[in-house]
């Protein structure tokens, strides 16, 4: 009884494979695949509004087209050259000026950049002994355990003020950094060789 249901069954199946198949258009022997997808995607009726793109409708000759405003540079090259106009720095050489004028401006951009490099050395160095001396007191202090019960508040007190110092002279020595890198960036600007800047 089981083998007439699944013949049945099997029968049902091929015919309903069979009438679904026929009822589709399947593209012909000499018809490509591509071109029997465009057919079937023509035929389909267009139910939304909104435009889509795809290979066959991208436009090729049309350009980018920019939403907005286009910004106002004028304000802001008034403001940049104010600002580089008040700024002290070493004439710029200029394609007139003779070689002297030019080997001059190098100068004092080696100059000035080789004294903003000695300023952050110098921060630098002292950075580093108001560590150690830091270091070195808090290593008596916590090393003698007599010393740290009679002398507590006036412990805190110094670290406090260790730790400022500390502070201010890191914040200095980053000031120092950064001018020496708007220095050589200047410099880079104005034209001057890396040999100059470096």
């Amino acid at each position: 009884m089981t083998r007439i249901t699944y013949f049945v069954l099997a029968g049902t199946l091929t015919g309903c494979l069979a009438l679904s198949a026929g009822a589709q258009s399947q593209p012909t022997q000499s018809q490509s695949l591509g071109d029997y997808a465009r057919t079937v995607r023509k035929d389909k009726p267009k139910d939304s509004q909104t435009k889509q793109y795809d290979n066959d409708n991208l436009p090729k000759n049309d350009k980018l087209s920019v939403v907005g405003a286009a910004p106002d540079t004028t304000a802001d090259n008034s403001q940049a050259q104010t600002a580089a106009a008040t700024e002290t720095k070493p004439a710029e050489p200029s394609a007139a000026q003779s070689s002297k004028d030019r080997q001059k401006s190098y100068d004092d951009w080696k100059q000035k950049i080789s004294d903003q490099k000695d300023k952050v050395t110098l921060a630098t160095r002292e950075l580093d002994v108001l560590q150690r001396e830091y270091k070195l007191r808090a290593a008596a202090f916590y090393g003698d355990a007599g010393n740290r019960l009679r002398n507590q508040g006036s412990w805190d007190k110094d670290d406090a003020q260790y730790k400022q110092q500390i502070a201010d002279k890191q914040k200095a020595v980053d000031d120092a950094k950064k001018q020496l890198d708007d220095l050589q960036e200047q410099a880079r600007k104005s034209g001057a060789p890396s040999s100059v800047r470096e």
